[in-house]
């Protein structure tokens, strides 16, 4: 049984059909990515999937159970976290209190206290930064700092929407070698990147959408190879 399973998925914005039917799964431990063209429906598909935005149609079942209809902060309870394009980070609060704030579901102190350790492991520049104000951070400061709010919550799946977007290329290497460590320490990853080459060279399988719907899907290496995929979204 997959981790996640979408069936069959709509989403509509008043008249018009954002989301016209995509099915897909994420296995656990994998690490997936869905790409495709600015417009494409992929922030879309990540907000139905974590309870941000209501479906028209279709099903969403996460390790077993239908979340369909569930709302977004029980779909975190739930062990799933949401890290949003743009970062969206708390500007007037310190790193460490947005780091805190992503740990709300959590009531272990003790157990807390071992998670801010590891994201400090994996981000070190926030440890340095820990009581500086979050909206004083670089922007791929700022990025780490989504990331590591996200995973305070210690989530079975994360997905995460253009981690890349607006960074320098070193800021960008950065990011997919965590989001590498992230996969090996266990988590299940389910990506959105404009970055498709970078996005399928960390991949596992893919799906791309087109216009609201899944176009093509397959292993991340058979995808890097497909002409359609090499002329649409490689740039070759």
């Amino acid at each position: 049984m997959a981790m996640l399973e979408v069936k069959d998925l709509e989403v509509n914005y008043g008249m018009i059909k954002a989301i016209k039917g995509v099915s897909f799964e994420v296995n656990e431990g994998e690490v997936i990515s869905l790409i495709g063209a600015n417009g494409a429906g992929k922030t879309t598909t990540l907000h139905a999937v974590s309870g941000l935005i209501n479906k028209a149609g279709g099903s969403v079942t996460f390790e077993g159970k239908d979340i369909t209809r569930v709302p977004a902060h029980k779909i975190v309870y739930m062990g799933m976290s949401h890290v949003p394009e743009g970062r969206r980070i708390f500007a007037q609060l310190t790193v460490l209190e947005n780091l805190k704030l992503g740990a709300y579901t959590r009531k272990d102190k003790n157990e807390l206290s071992e998670t801010l350790k590891k994201v400090y492991a994996s981000f070190p520049r926030l440890e340095e930064r820990k009581n500086q104000l979050a909206g004083t951070l670089s922007g791929g400061e700022q990025q780490m700092l989504a990331m590591g709010r996200a995973l305070m919550a210690h989530p079975k799946l994360i997905l995460m929407d253009e981690p890349s977007m607006g960074l320098s290329p070193i800021f960008v290497e950065e990011i997919f070698n965590i989001i590498k460590e992230i996969s090996a320490s266990g988590t299940t990853v389910l990506l959105v990147e404009q970055n498709a080459k970078k996005a399928l060279s960390i991949s596992d399988r893919a799906y791309v959408l087109e216009t609201g719907k899944i176009t093509l899907s397959g292993e991340a290496k058979t995808l890097m190879n497909d002409e359609s995929v090499k002329k649409a979204y490689l740039g070759e």
